[in-house]
């Protein structure tokens, strides 16, 4: 089988407690991956050592079979929504979006304006972000996720702050997007979300994965 990311052995300690204990999984292409667990149990970690945004204490990462190093170029190819999105307030949605497009210069406005369409906003709206509802700042950072057509998603809780529409809107969003063979990996707390969505489950706790 084809493994897209391939965490081997990782551990992390942070402030002389272990975040992640040895924790060794597989992600196969096309799949959405559940990972359950309480607050603090290494989940959101684990995403950020995937991503490379944080360095594994031992162990090793890979992404399409290349190593993922800390404070190098990080992995291309991947969406992701960890932790509360933070956007400019003082701008709308589009401008956000176009300004963190501009990084990577990969995609146009369309492109931009079709993922905004895709979670339910309109990116003709010139309401600013601080005005923004908790759902529509969820909304905004999962359309920052998909806009550059990733094949990899990692999205942390991307239910918070959705109503029940905005729910059902993005459970038909990322099986589509499943459909297209990208390959997400989503934390929730909503065992509802878990059971729909998720072809694989694993639960964290204490850092260990199982």
């Amino acid at each position: 089988m084809n493994h897209i990311i391939s965490v081997q052995k990782v551990t992390k300690i942070f402030k002389r407690q272990a975040v992640l204990q040895t924790v060794s999984v597989d992600f196969s292409e096309g799949g959405i991956y559940g990972l359950i667990g309480r607050n603090g149990s290494g989940k959101t970690m684990l995403m950020r050592c995937i991503c490379g945004f944080v360095p594994p204490d031992s162990g090793e990462i890979f992404v399409r079979g290349k190593r993922v190093v800390y404070g190098s170029d990080f992995p291309k190819g991947i969406g992701f929504m960890i932790e509360s999105p933070g956007f400019l307030q003082n701008v709308s949605g589009l401008n956000n979006l176009k300004l963190l497009a501009s990084i990577n210069r990969t995609i146009d406005e369309t492109r931009i304006r079709e993922a905004i369409k895709k979670v339910g906003l309109d990116p003709d709206s010139k309401k600013q972000v601080g005005r923004y509802s908790l759902g529509m700042r969820q909304r905004l950072g999962i359309a920052q996720a998909i806009m550059e057509h990733p094949d990899i998603l990692l999205l942390d809780e991307p239910m918070n702050g959705l109503d029940n529409g905005g729910v059902v809107q993005m459970r038909d969003l990322f099986l589509q997007l499943k459909k297209e063979g990208k390959t997400i990996i989503l934390t929730s707390h909503y065992h509802e979300d878990i059971e729909i969505l998720c072809d694989h489950v694993y639960e964290m706790d204490h850092g260990r994965l199982s």
